[in-house]
C-alpha cells in the first residue's frame, strides 16, 4: 500500500474505533447507547477536527465520551502516524524508511531528509502550545467549573483550539450549541483559544523554520508567503465582520467598540477552520455568510491541524490570475517562476473542493428544504472542516447528515491524500503526441 492508502485507511480505521467507543452506554450520560449515526458523525467530526456535532459535547457525554472525543482530535489533527511516532521516540526506536515516508507524505513534506527531526519538533511545539494554553484557560474555567472540572475544561479546549477542531464543554452552563458564546466579551479566554487556533493553522513546516532561523529574513519564501497571506486574510476579515455587521442586532449590534473588534477579530480567525464560535451564526448578513463560505473553504497553511484548500493554494490562484490577465506565460512572484505543474496542481484541488461545495450545498438544501444559504454555510464548514454552524446541523435529516460525514472525512482525509499523490506521484512523458486543437474560449 502507498503512504495515500495507509492514511486513509488509518484515518477510516480511527473513526470506526471512535465509533465503536462513543457507542458504549459509558460514554452518554444519559446511560443509553448513543446510536450508531449520532456517533459516527461525532467520531469524524472529532477525527478530521471539524467541530460540527449533532448533540451538544459537554451536555450528552461523559467523561468518558469526552476523553474518547479529544483523543481523536489529538491524533486527527497531528496525524496518526506522527502519535505513532512519539512512541517510538520515547522507546528509543529506531523509525524504518516506510514510516518515514508516511510521516513526510503527512506532513506535506517535499522529500524525508530530517523528517524525524521536524516531526520531533512539531511534537515539542505541540503540546508546549496546547500546555500553556490549557493553563491559561484553567484560570478562567477553575472558578467557574470547580478544581477538576476547570483543569479539565483547560486541557480540552486548549487541545481542541491548536488542532483547530471546535469542540467545547461549556454548553452545561450557557445552553446547548452555544460554544464561547459566554465568553464574547472575555479577552482571556478568546485571546488564548485565537493565539492556539493560529499556532496549530500555521503548519508545522512553519514552526520548523521558525525554530531554524528565529527572523524574518532567515525564513525560506515559503514560510513568509504562509505568514503574509494569514495576516492578510485575518485582518482582511476582521475588517470586513467589523463594518458590515456593525449594526447588526442580531451580532454586534448591541457590542460596544472594544467588544466588536474582539468578535469581529474572533470570527476571522475561527474561519481558519477552528469552529468555535462567539455569537449566533444564525445572525450573520447574507453577504457576511457568503464571506465567510470563502475564507472557510480557503482554511489554514498545508501540513498543518488546518483544512481548507490552504493559503499558498488559494495564493497561487490568484498570481496565475493575474499572470493570466497580464498576458504572461510563467506564474512569478518576487523574481520567482512557479512551475506549470503547481499551477495545474492548485487549479484541480480547487476545482475538487468547489465541485464538492457546490454538491454538498445544493444536496442538503433540496433534502431538507432549508434555505441555499444556510446548507452552504453547513457545507463549506463541513468541507474546510471548520465546525461553525447557523444551528440547523441537529435539525438535518438523517440523509444530510450522512452527506456532512462524507464531506468531513474528503476535507480532510480526500485534500490531504490528493495533496500527497500531487507531491509523490511520478510524471511520464506522453508516447504520443497530438495536434494542437485551436478552440475558443469565452
Amino acid at each position: 500500500m502507498n503512504a495515500t492508502r495507509i492514511v486513509a485507511g488509518g484515518f477510516a480505521i480511527i473513526i470506526l474505533l471512535g465509533t465503536l467507543l462513543l457507542m458504549l452506554p459509558v460514554a452518554s450520560q444519559n446511560g443509553q447507547s448513543a446510536g450508531f449515526l449520532t456517533s459516527l458523525f461525532t467520531a469524524t467530526s472529532a477525527t478530521c477536527v471539524t467541530g460540527l456535532v449533532p448533540v451538544d459535547t459537554g451536555m450528552s457525554w461523559t467523561f468518558f465520551g469526552q476523553l474518547v472525543i479529544i483523543l481523536l482530535i489529538q491524533v486527527g489533527g497531528l496525524g496518526f502516524m506522527t502519535v505513532l511516532s512519539l512512541f517510538s521516540l520515547l522507546l528509543r526506536r529506531r523509525i524504518g524508511l516506510s514510516e518515514r515516508l508516511i510521516m513526510a507524505s503527512t506532513l506535506n513534506l517535499n522529500d524525508m531528509d530530517g523528517v524525524v527531526r521536524v516531526v520531533r519538533h512539531a511534537l515539542m511545539v505541540t503540546f508546549t502550545l496546547e500546555g500553556i494554553g490549557a493553563v491559561v484557560l484553567s484560570t478562567r474555567f477553575i472558578p467557574q467549573f470547580g478544581l477538576v472540572g476547570g483543569i479539565w475544561r483547560g486541557i480540552f479546549h486548549a487541545i481542541s483550539a491548536f488542532c483547530n477542531a471546535g469542540f467545547d464543554l461549556v454548553g452545561g452552563k450557557f445552553g446547548a450549541f452555544t460554544s464561547l458564546e459566554g465568553y464574547n466579551n472575555d479577552p482571556l479566554v478568546l485571546g488564548t483559544i485565537m493565539v492556539l487556533i493560529v499556532s496549530g493553522g500555521l503548519g508545522f513546516f512553519v514552526w520548523e523554520d521558525i525554530l531554524r532561523a528565529r527572523s524574518w529574513k532567515g525564513f525560506s519564501f515559503y514560510t513568509k508567503m504562509v505568514l503574509s497571506v494569514t495576516a492578510g486574510l485575518l485582518i482582511g476579515g476582521m475588517v470586513f465582520f467589523l463594518s458590515v455587521e456593525y449594526n447588526n442586532p442580531a451580532t454586534f449590534g448591541s457590542m460596544p467598540l472594544p467588544q466588536k473588534m474582539l468578535n469581529a477579530l474572533f470570527q476571522s480567525v475561527t474561519l481558519r477552520t477552528a469552529g468555535f464560535a462567539s455569537f449566533n451564526q444564525g445572525g450573520l448578513l447574507d453577504s457576511s455568510i457568503v464571506v465567510s463560505c470563502v475564507l472557510m473553504l480557503i482554511g489554514g497553511s498545508s501540513g498543518s491541524t488546518a483544512g481548507g484548500l490552504k493559503t499558498v493554494t488559494a495564493a497561487l490562484l490568484l498570481l496565475s490570475l493575474r499572470a493570466n490577465l497580464a498576458g504572461r506565460e510563467q506564474v512569478t512572484i518576487r523574481g520567482r517562476a512557479i512551475s506549470y505543474r503547481k499551477v495545474i496542481d492548485a487549479m484541480t484541488l480547487a476545482l475538487i473542493i468547489v465541485f464538492l461545495f457546490m454538491t454538498g450545498s445544493i444536496l442538503i438544501s433540496l433534502v431538507d428544504g432549508v434555505p441555499y444559504l444556510h446548507a452552504a454555510f453547513e457545507t463549506a464548514s463541513a468541507l474546510g472542516t471548520v465546525g461553525v454552524t447557523v444551528g440547523i446541523t441537529p435539525t438535518l435529516s438523517p440523509v444530510s447528515h450522512v452527506i456532512l460525514i462524507c464531506l468531513m472525512y474528503l476535507g480532510r482525509i480526500g485534500v490531504l491524500t490528493f495533496s500527497m499523490a500531487f507531491l509523490t506521484r511520478n510524471r511520464y512523458p506522453a508516447k504520443i503526441k497530438y495536434p494542437n486543437l485551436d478552440i475558443m474560449i469565452g
